[in-house]
């Protein structure tokens, strides 16, 4: 869908900037007036304000539970973040504050302004003060590497100084000229460099208005973006796993690129000023920026459709022309076992390792990693003790490995409900109706609408416990709500009607204990939970069932009558991913249908939604479009997954004339229900858009959209499919009739669809005669293939040999119809 945009008037109009924390709780501003703001992530409310006697602040860094904030008077002061108060001042210069970089681990700050030398003071101790003086001009901007050992400092006069800070007394690595242009302290132009998050290199913006990569370990020009911008670059920032690359310019643009690539995913035509501060957000899907109007603007789903993926894979290297780095890309399609490739050895790891270490310096002499603490890389302090070789001992860091390696679960997810945009969200849609719940700040206001309001009344009330999870059926309404300060997580169930006074029940989980999913049936309700349990209670809630999960951490679960399929994390594949396993239980019975069994999705591929359908067989829904369904499911180690639809074939989407996908809603009489959401929207959002259906369409060969000139092969087409889809449909309900109490309209719809079956290879026999006598051998091939024991279809298919002169085929037909009608023999012996 499109990016959420909520623009904040933060401060007064003029330069603002921001800040995360690194665990993403907290976003810190500042800008020209006396007071500072700190948003809480996800909350929409005011934002904690902390009013200073200084005012034109123009610089800001945050760490977990503090920030730096720098000013125009030339002070960089501290700021508690438990407290909202002033600590202490941190250092003072005698001009104008420009720029201030905290290294990795917080220990250290470096603040550039107007005065030429660069201080590098100790955020704990600001005795420790270390001076950058190799540079003539002032640093408009400086930064960390992702060790802390390396600063770059980029200066008024167009050149970018390389620092050493691994002992006491800082060392020039390289002045690197002609990357950035030259620029006055006070433009808007960033000069910043970009450190790229695998370490081996970093980036910056030229005087092209070009994003040039360079190389950490000789200095030089890789890859470069370029294009993007009619005007000075003014801010850039790497995503977290380094796969993405957002930049703004002077020209109002702001532009989505791919690392890997260096092409252009979007460009966003609503900015309204210049953005002068970029940040993601350390976890989620999230941009936010400050401009020189004073305004803050959230961006949640920044990175659109099928693109968000991207932000989810392992750590990406940087964009270099030959890398040696791009076969541990997330990127790449190879499988792996225990973090190495097939055929890969333990010395061709430690080659890779050695790579990222000579890239830390120009010659890799002085960053040895004393990685078994065997104490070869420390050298002398001042006092003639030997201490790491880091910052007055403080162990240089190298996550890189351990980023690369790090598995993806898969996230828990109630199906049918969508996230928050703006103050509103669906907790639920299904053929039933649909629960809306507005976020009031204090409390939240929950609707529930039903398609069919003969049967049911909308009722709406004020949920003073914020529900985040909602189910519907005929029978009643279930909620959950999280955790708070207040009260436990609660399960709430509503029923529709009653004849007793009591209409409802809550019951409240152990402390600590929240809701990940909950499925509602007919006859039970479901909830798993973040301890992994599954809670089973009756809709008169009355616990039933409580049992740990295999499979952990839970994703989704669903309920059919007294069936319960239940999804979770499984082991870890040979892409790095965890692979999806699902359970199906019958909790009345205590019997287990499917324990275990591994959930088929393709590489790349996640779950959207699980649920039944109206005739009781699990389904899945998945992100590349496809609609599948449980075959055979109530026979342990029988099941599997068939594709009802694969929703990028459909007709309507054929030539590309239309981008749109699909909110899967149910399946019902024998369609797939579901909301078509247009563009690059995800979720569906307020009023309330229509549903629609399609028919099914197994994708037994390849669309025939292109071959209306061919009739005669599309026919066929269409015919095989349907053979497929009506086999299918009478094996699912073979299978109800065997395994529940099944009713006299069901036992007599079995008929029905032998017929179905019937009828579509009568239609296929006819296809085979009419391409000649060479078809015979199949066309009788289809005539055993019937289910019809009465000899009728038989009979009729001896008839269609007949009209077109097949002889030997109607006599050998007639045969196998005398030889079925005396039961002679069976389907699997002709």
């Amino acid at each position: 869908m499109a990016a959420r945009l909520r623009g904040r008037p933060a401060h007064a109009p003029g330069p603002t900037f921001l800040s995360y924390t690194p665990n993403g709780k907290k976003l810190v501003t500042v800008g020209l007036n006396g007071a500072l703001r700190v948003f809480q992530h996800g909350y929409d409310g005011e934002p904690a304000t902390i009013d200073v006697n200084t005012e034109e602040h123009l610089a800001v860094a945050a760490a977990n539970d503090w920030f730096l904030v720098g000013t125009e008077d030339g002070s960089v002061t501290k700021y508690s973040l438990v407290t909202n108060q002033m600590e202490e001042m941190l250092v003072r210069c005698t001009l104008p504050v420009r720029d201030i970089a905290l290294s990795p681990d917080g220990a250290w700050a470096a603040v550039s302004s107007d005065e030429v030398e660069v201080k590098v003071v100790n955020t704990q101790d600001m005795t420790q003060v270390l001076y950058l003086r190799e540079h003539r001009r002032p640093a408009k901007n400086v930064s960390f590497d992702a060790t802390g050992s390396t600063i770059a400092v980029s200066c008024t006069d167009g050149i970018v100084y390389m620092y050493s800070i691994s002992s006491q007394t800082p060392q020039l690595l390289k002045r690197i000229d002609g990357l950035i242009k030259t620029t006055e302290t006070e433009s808007d132009t960033n000069t910043r460099v970009s450190w790229h998050v695998d370490g081996r290199a970093f980036a910056a913006p030229t005087a092209t208005r070009d994003f040039q990569v360079v190389a950490r370990s000789d200095w030089s020009h890789q890859k470069a973006f370029k294009g993007g911008h009619r005007g000075d670059i003014t801010a850039a920032t790497w995503s977290p796993n380094g796969a993405l690359l957002v930049t703004a310019g002077a020209d109002k643009s702001l532009v989505l690129w791919e690392t890997k690539t260096q092409s252009i995913l979007k460009s966003f035509d609503d900015v309204q000023n210049v953005i002068l501060e970029m940040a993601w957000h350390p976890t989620e899907n999230v941009l936010s920026y400050t401009n020189n109007n004073g305004e803050l603007f959230i961006r949640e789903d920044f990175v659109p459709g099928v693109h968000a993926k991207l932000l989810k894979i392992v750590l990406q290297p940087a964009p270099f022309n030959n890398d040696p780095l791009s076969d541990i890309s997330g990127n790449a399609q190879r499988p792996m076992t225990n973090g190495l490739k097939p055929g890969t050895h333990a010395s061709e790891n430690d080659y890779i390792d050695s790579l990222l270490d000579d890239a830390m310096s120009e010659d890799g002499a002085d960053f040895i990693e004393d990685d078994d603490g065997a104490g070869y890389a420390e050298e002398p302090n001042r006092h003639g003790k030997r201490v790491a070789n880091t910052i007055e001992g403080r162990q240089a860091k190298r996550p890189v490995q351990q980023a690369i390696w790090q598995p993806k679960i898969h996230e828990s997810f109630q199906p049918g409900s969508t996230p928050w945009k703006g103050n509103r969200r669906y907790l639920c849609l299904n053929l039933t109706g649909f629960v809306w719940t507005v976020d009031q700040e204090t409390h939240h206001t929950v609707t529930v609408e039903f398609y069919d309001r003969q049967e049911h009344r909308d009722f709406h009330f004020t949920d003073p416990h914020m529900y985040d999870k909602a189910c519907l059926n005929e029978k009643g309404a279930l909620f959950s709500c999280p955790p708070s300060t207040r009260h436990p997580a609660v399960l709430h169930y509503r029923p529709h009607e009653t004849w007793t006074s009591r209409t409802d029940w809550r019951t409240h989980l152990p402390a600590g204990e929240q809701v990940t999913s909950m499925s509602l049936s007919d006859s039970c309700i479901v909830a798993t939970t973040s301890a992994g349990y599954v809670r089973v209670y009756s809709l008169f809630g009355l616990p039933l069932k409580i049992y740990r999960q295999k499979s952990m951490p839970a994703v989704a679960c669903a309920s059919w009558r007294d069936y319960v399929m239940t999804v979770g994390n499984g082991s870890i594949g040979g892409d790095g991913r965890t692979r999806l396993l699902y359970t199906i239980d019958n909790v009345k019975r205590d019997e287990s249908c499917q324990s275990e069994d591994v959930l088929p999705l393709p590489e790349d591929v996640e779950l959207k939604s699980v649920f039944f359908s109206d005739n009781g067989d699990p389904c899945i829904y998945d992100t590349a479009g496809v609609l599948l369904i449980l075959h055979h499911w109530r026979t342990p180690g029988q099941a599997k997954w068939v594709p009802l639809l694969d929703t990028k074939t459909l007709e309507r989407l054929a030539g590309g004339k239309k981008e749109e996908s699909y909110w899967p809603i149910a399946v019902a009489n024998n369609k797939f229900h579901c909301i078509i959401l247009k563009g690059g929207e995800e979720y569906p959002y307020f009023p309330r858009p229509l549903l629609s259906d399609f028919d099914f369409s197994i994708p037994v060969s390849a669309s025939t959209a292109g071959e209306e000139d061919d009739k005669e092969t599309t026919h066929q087409k269409t015919l095989e499919e349907q053979y497929v889809r009506a086999c299918l449909q009478h094996s699912l309900h073979m299978d109800l009739l065997e395994n529940t109490n099944a009713t006299h309209a069901q036992r007599q719809e079995v008929p029905t669809l032998e017929r179905e079956v019937d009828k579509v290879l009568l239609q296929l026999l006819a296809t085979e005669c009419r391409e000649g006598e060479e078809h015979g051998m199949k066309a009788l091939e289809i005539a055993t293939l019937m289910k019809d024991r009465t000899g009728k279809m038989l009979e009729a298919a001896g008839k269609i040999a007949s009209r077109f002169h097949r002889d030997v085929l109607g006599d050998k037909i007639m045969q196998l119809a005398e030889r079925r009608l005396v039961g002679l023999v069976s389907d699997d012996d002709v």
